[in-house]
């Protein structure tokens, strides 16, 4: 018997640390990065640069650093000059400058002891090689907020005026601060704030339609053809919005729903595939929640779950679901209420965050409304409410 086909074609394209050659809607901030530093191309050693990357959690400041790293990496090296960037999270080395400089100079002196030196003879030493090797240097702090929670602002200024006290060297190290905002900066004194704060690139939160273009790229490297349909895309990308336009958190969610698909042998990501994908990592309903909903607020919660759990569709009329809830009502005994009755059950759900609805174009009407189901199961949905119905009805 032939093992089950996967949806995948290369799942490490949705690694946390893969990095793509491109980086969708941040081609601004990269080119602004390699014109921040373009002196390493045309005249290094004349001058030194430190520059702020800051946006919220999944806004891609990491990928972007990384990206340019690669990138100017490369170019270094076509120019002959001797280069290294070096990337350190510091929330992992526990904001501890001794780790931060021991792991910068560890790219360049592995075997170098780990014990019997302070931070600044570390610091003082990287720069001695830097001097011997000819070499330069971007030290990148990801997550620099912890460095200056910990460390304060000895430390920073330390970094950021290393070239003072080498007046007449040439200026062989230049700096990244990562962030998620500038508030740290506000702890530091005045003369150091004013180093940091010279080149800060704000990277904004992720909208819809370009977390869509960073899926699809994603799509297009890691899944087999047509085993993701273009409204499952859409679907990942509005919960990747409710979560403050994480792109990071849209493309776990993207593998985790393949996931699913591999486990069921389905063939295909399915929207009922991203939703029980996202209730494992966000539960959003209880079973205390449904009990509180009046009867045809669940009838027609149920007639929804029970369109998304027979179509493979993730999205829907809500003339399609007033339909299905017409027949639970015949089921249970009950007459149906009317149009503007469920538009307000609609509303509700939507404010619960149960449903979503979104307001779309069509060649015919103008503009409609759909609705889906993003966060929850449609066939876990179905069977809580069957059941408490069922009582009910008992």
């Amino acid at each position: 018997m032939a093992p089950p086909l996967s949806v995948f074609k290369d799942e490490a394209k949705l690694d946390i640390n893969y990095i793509p050659r491109r980086l969708p809607h941040r081609e601004k901030e990269h080119r602004l990065l390699m014109e921040f530093f373009n002196f390493l191309l045309q005249s290094p050693g004349k001058m030194s640069q430190r520059v702020i990357v800051t946006g919220e959690v999944g806004t891609g400041k990491t990928a972007l650093a990384q990206r340019f790293g690669a990138d100017i990496t490369s170019e270094t090296a076509k120019k002959g000059v001797n280069f290294r960037y070096v990337h350190v999270n510091c929330r992992e080395y526990r904001g501890k400058f001794f780790l931060i400089m021991q792991h910068a100079l560890a790219t360049f002196r592995p075997t170098f002891p780990k014990r019997g030196y302070s931070a600044e003879e570390l610091l003082k030493t990287l720069m001695q090689v830097l001097d011997e090797e000819n070499a330069y240097i971007i030290l990148t702090l990801d997550e620099a907020d912890a460095l200056i929670e910990r460390e304060g602002s000895e430390t920073v200024y330390k970094l950021t005026r290393l070239q003072e006290i080498r007046t007449g060297e040439p200026q062989r190290m230049s700096l990244i601060f990562i962030m998620r905002d500038l508030k740290a900066i506000e702890k530091l004194d005045a003369s150091s704030r004013s180093t940091m704060q010279q080149n800060v690139i704000r990277l904004e939160k992720y909208q819809k339609s370009q977390l869509i273009d960073i899926l699809t790229e994603r799509v297009s490297m890691a899944f087999a053809p047509s085993t993701v349909a273009e409204d499952v895309v859409s679907l990942i990308a509005e919960l990747g919005v409710t979560e403050n336009g994480n792109a990071r958190f849209a493309i776990e969610l993207l593998w985790r729903a393949g996931k699913y698909a591999d486990a069921e042998n389905l063939g295909s990501v399915t929207p009922e595939c991203v939703r029980k994908a996202v209730s494992s990592i966000i539960p959003t309903l209880r079973k205390s929640d449904l009990a509180s909903l009046g009867l045809h607020e669940k009838l027609f919660l149920l007639g929804a779950a029970r369109f998304f759990k027979e179509n493979q569709n993730a999205y829907a009329s809500l003339s399609e679901v007033e339909q299905i809830y017409a027949v639970v009502c015949e089921e249970f005994g009950e007459q149906p209420h009317s149009h503007t009755q469920l538009w307000k059950y609609v509303q509700f759900f939507s404010a619960l965050g149960i449903l979503k609805t979104e307001v779309t174009a069509t060649s015919t009407r103008g503009r409609a409304t759909r609705i889906s189901l993003p966060s929850i199961s449609a066939y876990e949905l179905e069977k809580e409410l069957s059941a408490t119905l069922e009582k009910r009805r008992k």
